[in-house]
């Protein structure tokens, strides 16, 4: 079952398809979304990675969670939704 991780503190010059990349030494990654903000265009300095297993997201956890990226110390975890459908 697919997991999905909140990646925080990116850089503005990240890209999704980088941050694939980057998770993909991890495991299976299904989508790599950074939100952009609507008035200016810029990414808004964080991330949604999914990953395709459970395995596959603690192990991107372990990898990546306080790793170097863009000399920003990025915050990986399993994305918690305070909604309920």
């Amino acid at each position: 079952m697919a997991v999905k991780l909140f990646v925080g503190n990116l850089s503005g010059s990240i890209t999704s398809d980088e941050l694939r990349l980057l998770f993909t030494k991890a495991g299976k990654v299904i989508l790599a979304d950074i939100p952009i903000n609507r008035r200016n265009g810029d990414s808004r300095g964080f991330a949604f990675v999914t990953m395709g297993t459970q395995t596959e997201a603690e192990k991107a956890i372990h990898m990546f969670n306080t790793y170097s990226l863009n000399e920003k110390e990025i915050i990986v975890d399993v994305f918690q939704s305070t909604y309920d459908f």
